[in-house]
């Protein structure tokens, strides 16, 4: 080895081991506050709430206790995300200096669109976050269609 390595030194650039764990615990990180926009901000909302109502009858109060606190939960959540996916954009190389048309604003025929998917490719995020939907999705509908005890309106 030489004396200028990282290894010797303590300094330089991480480890590919290192930066390895360090993408896993981001996607792990991702994942989890992906799910946790669908199931665990509602209940934390909710027990909020409740906890405005204690014993007695819901009060408009305690629905914007709900509201307010879910919409701060959401809002901390979407920016946890922004945040993880530019620091696994730092990690793996990806450039982070263009800006980014979001989907909605692309034009129809989207040859920006795969221009820059071709370029970039898909982010981290974009597949944690549709997998994520696709899931919340179909597990809504399974439980909607077979496991709801009442029927559906109009049968």
């Amino acid at each position: 080895m030489s004396q200028g390595s990282p290894s010797n030194t303590g300094q330089g650039k991480p480890s590919v081991r290192f930066l390895r764990l360090r993408r896993i615990l981001i996607l792990i990180a991702t994942t989890l506050i992906a799910i946790n926009i669908w199931t665990g901000a509602p209940i934390a909302a909710l027990w909020i709430g409740s906890r405005v109502v204690g014993q007695r009858a819901l009060s408009m109060i305690a629905v914007f206790v709900v509201v307010a606190s879910l919409a701060v939960l959401l809002g901390a959540m979407a920016l946890a995300l922004t945040w993880l996916n530019a620091r696994y954009d730092q990690l793996i190389g990806r450039p982070t200096g263009e800006r980014r048309t979001p989907p909605w604003l692309r034009s129809m025929r989207a040859e920006e669109a795969e221009l820059l998917r071709k370029k970039h490719g898909t982010t981290a995020l974009e597949m944690i976050v549709v997998a994520n939907t696709v899931t919340a999705v179909i597990a809504l509908e399974i439980w909607f269609f077979f496991f709801a005890r009442s029927p559906p309106p109009g049968a």
